[in-house]
């Protein structure tokens, strides 16, 4: 059956497409699973998942033994060539067997500076640029890009403010400015 909709469209549509386009516009009953929708290929998650947990068995390292640290960081870094994964923060916590906070800590001086400092700014510094490539040269998606590199690397939104005073009495004489203000007020005997 087909139902005149030229007046609002310019189209005929059947009852049927017209439902179908009802549905979709007020997200049918599968808007859950649009939310949830991998458009990933078949076997992403499972290699993303696998990648994951290559560091799960590795063998711990000192951490205050900024050899190993330096060390540890560049299997990192050499895994994920070999795999052709992108480096990230989270992943090279992992292989240190730290939290983002530690190493936050060491690369900000607050713990281990003189010892981790520079290691770990390199290494941040490396990540850093390959985001920044990634973003450059269209390999993420810029909102993801975004958000980590407001939480990675500690980027801000910055707007400049200038405020710019207005005081129209500025350069003036006392006894001008006085006179100015005496016109101002409105005298109350004239009601």
């Amino acid at each position: 059956m087909k139902q005149k909709h030229s007046e609002q469209t310019g189209t005929d549509l059947s009852t049927e497409q017209v439902q179908q386009v009802v549905k979709k516009k007020n997200r049918g009953s599968d808007w859950m699973k649009d939310l949830t929708a991998d458009s990933g290929e078949p076997g992403d998650n499972a290699r993303y998942v696998r990648y994951a947990l290559a560091s799960w068995d590795l063998p711990p390292i000192d951490i205050s033994d900024p050899e190993q640290v330096r060390k540890r960081i560049g299997e990192y870094f050499m895994y994920c060539v070999e795999n052709d994964r992108k480096p990230q923060i989270v992943g090279l916590c992992n292989w240190l067997g730290i939290s983002r906070q530690a190493l936050n800590e060491w690369k900000n001086g607050v713990t281990r500076a003189a010892t981790h400092g520079d290691i770990v700014k390199r290494a941040c510094a490396i990540i850093e640029e390959m985001w920044a490539d990634f973003m450059l040269n269209g390999k993420i998606n810029p909102a993801s890009g975004i958000f980590l590199s407001k939480n990675w690397f500690d980027y801000k939104d910055v707007a400049d403010v200038v405020v710019t005073p207005n005081n129209p009495m500025q350069g003036m004489d006392a006894d001008t400015a006085r006179q100015r203000l005496i016109e101002a007020v409105p005298d109350e005997t004239e009601e």
